[in-house]
C-alpha cells in the first residue's frame, strides 16, 4: 500500500476523484452489459435451455463483475490497506475473494470460446422469400450479440443473398455479417486471454512487493512484459471502436484506465518501499 493518501495536495485529490469516478462508471458499465446480455438471451434461446447456456450468453456480465471485484481487491492491496493488514487473516479473505473472481473470469473465457464455437457451426439456409419470416420467431444477425427481428424492410435486403442459419437457433445471417461476428468473437478471446496474463503478472508483482522482493531483474522483466500486453489490449479497443459497438470500445477504455491506476499504485508503493529502505541505515545511526 502507498502512503500518498496522507498527502492532500490539490493534484492528488483530483487524481483520486478521477480514479474513483472511473471505478464508478465501471459499475454503471456492468449494468449496461447485463441489460445487453438479457436482451440477447431473450432473442437467441429457442426451446429449453440450461444453466450453461445462460452462463455463455451472460459471459460479458459475469466477466465484467468478476473483473470489477478484482480491481477493488487490487485497490485495497496496493493503495488503501497497510502492508501489515494485508498479512494474516485478511490475506486469506482476499485470497478467497480472488479465487472466486478468477473462477468466473476463466469461465467467462470459456464462454467467449463457446460463443465463437456457436458462430462457427452453421448450415446453409434456403428459402424462396425471406419476407415469409416476418413476425416469426426468426431473427437475423447484425453483429456479435446483436440480433434483430426480421421486418418488411430487412427481409427485402436479405432476399437474393446467400444466408446461413446458426445451428440450434432461429437466427439467420448473411455471410458477411457472420464473418464480422466471428472476427469480433476472436477479438473477445484474445482480449480475455491477454487480460488473464496481465493479472497473473500483477499478482506476482503484489506478492513480491509485499515481501520486498520486487527488485532488480524481476521488476525489470515485469516492466518489459506488460507494455506489449497492454498494447494488444489497446489494439483490441480500437478494433471494437471500428467494427463493434460503442459500448465495447468504451468498456475497453475504462478497463485500461482502471488498471493504469493499479499500475500507478504499485509504482508508488515500490518507490516508497525503496525510499524507506534507503533511509533505514541513516535512522539506525
Amino acid at each position: 500500500m502507498t502512503d500518498n493518501k496522507n498527502n492532500m495536495s490539490k493534484s492528488y485529490i483530483l487524481f483520486q476523484v478521477f480514479k474513483y469516478t472511473i471505478y464508478g462508471i465501471l459499475f454503471y458499465d456492468l449494468y449496461l452489459f447485463f441489460i445487453d446480455n438479457l436482451q440477447t438471451s431473450e432473442t437467441i434461446f429457442a426451446g429449453d435451455v440450461g444453466l450453461v447456456d445462460y452462463l455463455t450468453v451472460f459471459s460479458d456480465s459475469i466477466d465484467s463483475a468478476a473483473w470489477l471485484l478484482l480491481v477493488i481487491i487490487f485497490e485495497l492491496e496496493t493503495f488503501i490497506m497497510s502492508d501489515e493488514k494485508l498479512l494474516g487473516f485478511t490475506q486469506w479473505i482476499l485470497f478467497f475473494a480472488k479465487a472466486i473472481c478468477y473462477f468466473f473470469i476463466l469461465y467467462a473465457f470459456y464462454g467467449f470460446v463457446d460463443k465463437l464455437s456457436v458462430l462457427l457451426h452453421t448450415t446453409a439456409f434456403k428459402i424462396d422469400d425471406v419476407c415469409q419470416l416476418v413476425n416469426s420467431q426468426y431473427s437475423y444477425l447484425v453483429s456479435l450479440d446483436d440480433y434483430q427481428p426480421i421486418n418488411n424492410t430487412v427481409c427485402k435486403l436479405l432476399n437474393n443473398q446467400p444466408l446461413v442459419q446458426i445451428n440450434g437457433s432461429n437466427i439467420i445471417a448473411t455471410q458477411q455479417a457472420l464473418i464480422e461476428a466471428q472476427r469480433l468473437a476472436w477479438v473477445d478471446i484474445i482480449n480475455s486471454a491477454d487480460w488473464i496474463l496481465v493479472v497473473i503478472i500483477l499478482e506476482v508483482d503484489v506478492y513480491l512487493q509485499l515481501r520486498g522482493k520486487l527488485t532488480g531483474k524481476i521488476r525489470k522483466i515485469s516492466t518489459m512484459i506488460k507494455p506489449p500486453l497492454y498494447g494488444i489490449l489497446f489494439i483490441d479497443a480500437i478494433y471494437w471502436g471500428i467494427k463493434g459497438g460503442p459500448i465495447d470500445f468504451w468498456d475497453a477504455f475504462l478497463w485500461l484506465a482502471a488498471f493504469f491506476f493499479i499500475e500507478m499504485n504499485i509504482f508508488e508503493w515500490h518507490n516508497e518501499t525503496e525510499s524507506e529502505r534507503d533511509t533505514m541505515p541513516n535512522e539506525s545511526n
